[in-house]
């Protein structure tokens, strides 16, 4: 049984760093992606970023170069490292998995299956 418990969330200033962390039970790691998706009030959920099962990771254009995903096998973790964060960033974050095994060139974020609580980002300016 797969499930997504998502922590670290919190208020920070703008140019900041925050890291999340998505404890991911359930989800076997060789066969699955993962994704961290955000959703800010009055907008659309939208795909920050995701690893496929190859470990590679993609981003959305709006967090290139700030943000930074990764997984850890023994502890059955999932993290987003998000640096230089700006108020635009505020949102609440959500855990995705998908549980099997997929790669980017022929996925898409239509498949995330299951879901976190989510975890709230607040940046101030």
């Amino acid at each position: 049984q797969v499930h997504l418990e998502e922590s670290g969330g919190g208020s920070v200033q703008s140019g900041g760093s925050l890291r999340l962390s998505c404890l991911a039970s359930g989800v076997p790691y060789d066969r699955s992606c993962m994704a961290w998706f955000r959703q800010a009030p009055g907008k659309e959920r939208e795909m920050v970023a995701q690893m496929d099962s190859a470990d590679r990771g993609y981003y959305s254009d709006s967090v290139k170069g700030r943000f930074s995903i990764s997984r850890n096998k023994v502890e059955n973790m999932l993290y987003l490292q998000m640096n230089m964060l700006e108020p635009e960033d505020t949102a609440t974050y959500y855990c995705a998995a998908y549980t099997a095994t997929c790669y980017m060139e022929q996925f898409s974020v239509a498949k995330y299956r299951y879901w976190g609580l989510g975890t709230q980002v607040t940046v101030s300016s």
